[in-house]
């Protein structure tokens, strides 16, 4: 979860196109925070500053992300172990690093998110707004 100086959170769209917004938790037309999966031999942390770097173009820095939710994704046919980090008071310019799976970022304030997100990333909102670590 990456928040601007005014306390915005960055999501981006995922593409339409199933095949393209490439997810097993159907995510297709949700915006959603930047994130994925884990390589191996990666750390939670290393994981999250370099899917950062892969999907915004951003760099961050180990010193400025703490974890604040950890949850369950459970699906028929996968169970996936989502662990939000949370950057603040970021000023870089978002890049679209990967075209045909996000379409666009754009800054939302916490309040007046858009209609469709990404579910894990809707339950890490609202576990930041609730103060709730696990979900």
């Amino acid at each position: 979860m990456i928040l601007n100086e005014k306390g915005e959170v960055l999501l981006g769209k995922r593409n339409d196109d199933a095949q393209k917004a490439s997810s097993d938790l159907h995510g297709e037309g949700t915006w959603t925070m930047p994130g994925g999966k884990l390589e191996w031999h990666d750390t939670l942390i290393d994981g999250a500053i370099r899917e950062v770097g892969e999907e915004i173009g951003a760099e961050l820095s180990k010193n400025y992300l703490e974890v604040f939710n950890v949850q369950d994704n459970i699906i028929p046919d996968n169970h996936y172990v989502t662990v939000g980090f949370i950057c603040k008071n970021f000023s870089d310019t978002p890049k679209i690093m990967e075209p045909d799976e996000i379409v666009e970022w754009r800054w939302f304030d916490l309040n007046a998110l858009p209609e469709r997100v990404y579910p894990p990333s809707a339950v890490m909102i609202k576990a930041y707004l609730n103060k709730k670590i696990y979900n």
